[in-house]
């Protein structure tokens, strides 16, 4: 009998993100796949679920679980797995992934594992793979107590892969302790963005304190355009507030993983690493010959990145036809 894997499904902008998917894809590939799924979401939030690998999903959609973080879903999902005794829960390296799973370990007395690259369920203990010093060593931690063990997953880790099936579906009651209605949400803020999401882009163009000032981004966006990709930064660029921290790529900013990545003026800390090291081909525009970045990419330009860009961007319009 296989083992029983579930995933805590998220939601935002009204999508389970992309991922839940790669969760429950990997989860399907290692076990039997499950998903937990509380609040509002899309009229098809179900089926996508099961089309990525969820024989059955939890369901509550009372608005509970969106209005008041963390405590509720911790609530139900303690009791769910205290019912039904899950060998492996899974969660995104999200906020909200965060809070609920350190919540849950807390409360359940179960082990933990975060920042997970990857993972194998083994004779009754899970091994999970974790990425150190942007990708170059690859550290194991084992989780070898009894019991359900939580692991929270980096984006990208996993290749989301659809398959022809459908879920049941079994319904669970929202909590009715008041006491899980402390931390309610007042507002929410959408941050408006520039072009394609980064999590989704297959090609991004990043900048780093190599281009100087915020309005040298212009060009990057004009490039990024030209290749229907999108803009990313790094996090010295957001500090200064040159673009908005929605742009940041790095271990404290967003994980992608493009067809192509251009990196502009970027030295190649290791924190930037961290998050672009899983693209494909890594194009890297630096003056310095000796930046760290050069070790890591498949074609380097050492140049000056305002007369380099410039020119990829004439050679793309001619190539175009605009």
């Amino acid at each position: 009998m296989s083992e029983l894997i579930w995933v805590y499904a998220e939601v935002v902008e009204d999508k389970i993100t992309p991922t839940t998917l790669e969760l429950l894809s990997k989860a399907a590939e290692e076990g039997t796949a499950e998903a937990i799924l509380l609040g509002p979401a899309p009229d098809d939030a179900v089926q996508t679920l099961a089309n990525y690998g969820a024989s059955k999903v939890y369901r509550s959609a009372d608005p509970v679980f969106r209005d008041y973080l963390t405590l509720p879903a911790v609530e139900t999902l303690a009791g769910l797995v205290r019912k039904y005794q899950p060998a492996l829960m899974l969660f995104a390296a999200s906020y909200g992934g965060r809070d609920v799973a350190a919540a849950l370990s807390a409360l359940l007395d179960a082990g933990a594992i975060t920042d997970v690259g990857d993972f194998a369920l083994k004779g009754g203990s899970v091994e999970a793979t974790i990425p150190a010093l942007g990708g170059s060593y690859q550290n194991t931690s084992t989780l070898v107590s009894p019991g359900t063990k939580i692991l929270l997953v980096r984006p990208k880790s996993f290749d989301a892969r659809e398959r022809a099936q459908t879920a049941a579906i079994e319904e669970v009651a929202p909590p009715s302790d008041p006491s899980v209605r402390k931390i309610y949400v007042r507002e929410r803020v959408t941050v408006q963005r520039e072009g394609p999401q980064l999590e989704g882009a297959n090609v991004i163009v990043a900048g780093g304190r190599g281009l100087k000032a915020a309005e040298h981004f212009d060009m990057l966006r004009q490039l990024a355009e030209l290749l229907g990709g999108a803009i990313a930064a790094t996090r010295a660029v957001v500090d200064a507030g040159w673009v908005p921290y929605s742009l940041q790529v790095g271990q404290t900013g967003k994980t992608v993983k493009p067809n192509l990545y251009i990196a502009c003026g970027i030295s190649g800390a290791v924190q930037h690493l961290t998050g672009m090291r899983g693209s494909k081909t890594i194009v890297a525009i630096n003056k310095d010959p000796e930046a760290p970045i050069f070790q890591f990419s498949d074609l380097g330009i050492v140049g000056d990145l305002f007369k380099v860009v410039p020119q990829l961007i004439e050679e793309v319009k001619e190539r175009k036809g605009r």
